[in-house]
């Protein structure tokens, strides 16, 4: 298969547990549709990263330098360029407000104007420290018209945009370039994990009508809430499913090692559909001795944590008064979404519709694509490929559109670091 490297669209998904790299190229249809194909997908244990945060560079970039090089063996070709994924708690969200004068005399408002507007937006006192990663229209006002998607061509004096704006820690926006800099890669732009996700897994129906997509990770759990299109509310909550592992390890006094190894094969959120005879013996899954661990007792013990956890979840939908009020309901998505019964309890404790999130309108050659771990780093290529049509006009459906706050960083770092490399 002849590629061209240009048109190659590649993501990074930097996680607690993995570093995932998928690589695509949009490809053009007989009836001049395009599509995107997914060419390459891989994976590597994760070192130096805890709840999304870097704690260890060294240790970051022997991951990322180790999934990249399985990743261009599969593909063929050297990849020089990603889009980088980036999630955490030290992600902030605010709303913010911009107006101005509509500049043409006879009062038709431009392409330019709505970029003037998006830009007043983000003129805002950050906190100390932080970077604008993302500025996200969310409707537009026209002389007092409110609700407006997009004005373009419309006539009016006054226009106004509310937005919502995504601020990043600046320490870890500089710890994480580096350390993909110092893997050999180059960066497109950085993006919210959870955004890009949502790019691949919900139609735009689904975020029309009102849906909530979130990802279980390994360390934290995203979240990311749509209505009339539009993103309304991302949170980060600082439990994932290695919490999960890690009470299945103390309750039964068993190593972590073992605990998940009991979780992915017998593990289920739903504590009543084993009987009390059903055993499971430990010594079949690496223990040094015969232990005997009742299946419903193993099933408690991921069903009160996982009830924790869609409670946080349920508490995120309350501040912004959605909770069980989202018609296309819950996505879940991310490594620890495998869970059996994960989809059956949620309907229980969020009042919702669910479902496990798989890429959508993704041709793919491998089957990593259809693991829920890798749709970050699916929905990061996805979204590569909407900013690449119109060399870059294109915006994602959220109504993104990438803060350029990132983009003097990244500048200063990129030519810091090549006057490092002989």
């Amino acid at each position: 298969m002849s590629k061209n490297q240009g048109n190659l669209i590649s993501g990074l998904d930097i996680g607690s547990n993995f570093v995932r790299m998928v690589v695509g190229q949009v490809v053009d249809k007989e009836n001049s549709a395009e599509e995107l194909q997914i060419l390459g997908a891989a994976e590597f244990p994760s070192e130096g990263v805890q709840k999304g945060v870097i704690n260890s560079i060294e240790d970051v970039v022997s991951s990322v330098s180790a999934c990249l090089e399985r990743v261009e063996r599969m593909v063929g070709v050297p990849i020089d360029s990603t889009w980088v994924g980036i999630s955490g708690l030290h992600i902030l969200s605010q709303n913010s407000k911009g107006v101005i004068a509509v500049s043409k005399a006879n009062n038709e408002i431009s392409e330019e104007d709505i970029n003037r507007a998006v830009e007043a937006a983000r003129s805002i006192a950050t906190p100390l420290n932080y970077e604008v990663l993302h500025v996200l229209p969310k409707h537009y006002t026209v002389d007092g018209q409110a609700g407006i998607k997009d004005p373009t061509s419309m006539t009016g004096v006054r226009l106004e945009v509310d937005t919502q704006i995504i601020l990043g820690s600046s320490s870890q926006i500089k710890n994480l370039t580096k350390a993909v800099y110092r893997a050999g890669i180059d960066i497109e732009d950085l993006v919210l994990s959870i955004i890009a996700t949502a790019e691949t897994v919900v139609t735009k129906r689904q975020k029309e009508l009102g849906v909530m997509v979130v990802n279980f990770g390994g360390s934290t759990t995203s979240i990311a809430v749509f209505e009339e299109g539009q993103l309304i509310h991302t949170a980060i909550i600082p439990i994932g499913s290695q919490l999960v592992t890690n009470d299945i390890a103390v309750g039964l006094r068993t190593s972590v090692d073992i605990a998940e190894r009991v979780k992915l094969e017998f593990g289920d959120c739903r504590a009543d559909i084993s009987s009390k005879k059903e055993e499971i013996d430990l010594f079949e899954l690496g223990s040094p001795e015969h232990e005997l661990v009742k299946k419903k007792y193993l099933n408690e013990i991921i069903s009160a944590r996982v009830e924790e956890i869609l409670q946080k979840v349920d508490n995120e939908l309350r501040k912004i008064q959605r909770s069980g009020l989202l018609p296309a309901g819950v996505m879940f998505t991310g490594a620890g979404a495998k869970l059996p019964g994960l989809v059956e309890m949620s309907k229980k404790v969020l009042r919702l519709p669910a479902n496990l999130g798989y890429p959508i309108n993704v041709v793919s050659v491998t089957d990593k694509v259809n693991d829920l771990g890798f749709a970050t780093a699916v929905g990061l290529v996805k979204w590569g490929s909407i900013m690449h049509v119109g060399n870059g006009r294109g915006k994602p459906s959220s109504g993104g559109m990438l803060g350029g706050g990132t983009s003097k960083v990244l500048d200063h770092m990129k030519g810091w670091f090549k006057t490092l490399i002989p």
